[in-house]
C-alpha cells in the first residue's frame, strides 16, 4: 500500500489524525506532518504502522476504491473506559477528571494504587504474581548489567512516583525504568523523565500503555519504551528521536538488546520464559 493510497483511505473512511494515531501508536505530530504533505517520505516502520491501520479498518474493501467504507464493528475504535473511582465516586469533594493535581495524588491513601494522567486519575488493579515475574527479571538483568559495567544509571522498579512532566498534572508509576540523571531523584521520586521504560501489559491497562503513555513518555523525553505482552510473549520497542521513532518487534525466543546501552545490555527473554515455565500457566491465569 503506497503513501497515497492511505491518504486516499483516510479521506474515504473519515478517519481524523487523533484517529490514526491512538490505533498506529504513531505521535500525533507525525501523523499530522505525513497527511499535510510537510513529511513526503515517512520511514519504512511509520509506512508499515498506517498501512496495518487503514488495511484492518478497511477489511475486505481496501482494494475497491469507488465503494463505501463500512468498518466492521470489531474495527471500531476502542476507547479504554472512563477511569474508574469506585466508591470514591461518592465523594462529595470529587473534582471532574481533567483538574486533578499532584496534591490530589498524594492525598489518595497509599493502599490505593492510581496513576495521574494529564489531571485524570486512572484506577490500577493489582498485578498478577506473572506480570511481577517479568518486571522483576528484566529489573534485575538490567541491575546485574549496571553493576558489571560500573555505569552511573540505576534501575528502578514500581512502585516508584514519576512526576513526568514536571507539572502539577501527571504522576505515573512504571514498571521498570532507567534513571541516568541524578538531578531527576528528589526526596525518593522521580521528577521528569526517566531515561527508559518498560510496561508490563495486562489487561486493565493495555490501552493506556499503549496509547496515552506511549504519546506521554515520547513527549516527556523518555529515549527508549518497551511494551512486554505475556499474552503474545512479545516485546515491542520504540526507540525516540524527536517526533520520530524506530519500532521493532521481538519475541520471547529472543535477546533483547537495550537501545540506551547500544546494544551492550541485552534482556534474556528465553531465560525468563524458561522460569515462567516451570511454574506454568498458573501464573498469568
Amino acid at each position: 500500500m503506497t503513501l497515497e493510497d492511505i491518504k486516499r483511505l483516510k479521506k474515504e473512511i473519515g478517519f481524523t489524525n487523533e484517529d490514526i494515531a491512538r490505533r498506529s501508536g504513531i505521535p500525533l505530530g507525525t501523523v499530522q506532518k505525513i497527511f499535510s504533505g510537510a513529511t513526503s517520505s515517512p520511514r519504512y516502520q511509520t509506512l508499515r504502522a498506517l498501512e496495518k491501520v487503514f488495511a484492518d479498518a478497511a477489511g475486505p474493501f481496501v482494494h475497491r476504491p469507488h465503494q463505501a467504507y463500512t468498518l466492521p464493528v470489531q474495527n471500531q475504535l476502542v476507547h479504554e473506559p472512563s477511569p474508574a473511582y469506585g466508591a470514591r465516586n461518592t465523594r462529595p469533594n470529587e473534582k471532574k477528571q481533567g483538574t486533578y493535581t499532584v496534591e490530589d495524588y498524594m492525598n489518595y491513601p497509599e493502599d490505593q494504587r492510581i496513576e495521574l494522567i494529564d489531571g485524570a486519575i486512572y484506577d490500577m488493579a493489582a498485578p498478577i504474581a506473572g506480570h511481577q515475574v517479568l518486571a522483576a527479571e528484566i529489573h534485575h538483568q538490567l541491575s546485574r548489567f549496571v553493576r558489571s559495567d560500573k555505569g552511573s544509571c540505576i534501575p528502578l522498579m514500581s512502585p516508584i512516583d514519576v512526576q513526568l512532566d514536571c507539572d502539577d498534572k501527571t504522576m505515573v508509576r512504571p514498571d521498570v525504568m532507567v534513571l541516568c540523571k541524578k538531578d531527576r531523584l528528589k526526596k525518593g521520586r522521580v521528577f521528569g523523565a526517566p531515561d527508559f521504560v518498560v510496561e508490563v501489559l495486562s489487561p486493565s491497562t493495555r490501552s493506556r500503555d499503549m496509547i496515552l503513555k506511549l504519546g506521554k513518555y515520547q513527549n516527556a523525553g523518555v529515549r527508549e519504551y518497551w511494551l512486554v505482552d505475556p499474552g503474545k510473549k512479545q516485546v515491542i520497542t520504540y526507540q525516540f528521536n524527536g517526533d520520530d521513532m524506530d519500532i521493532a518487534i521481538h519475541g520471547f525466543t529472543e535477546k533483547v538488546p537495550v537501545g540506551i546501552y547500544e546494544g551492550k545490555c541485552c534482556i534474556d527473554f528465553p531465560e525468563i520464559q524458561a522460569m515462567i515455565d516451570s511454574w506454568g500457566e498458573d501464573l498469568f491465569w
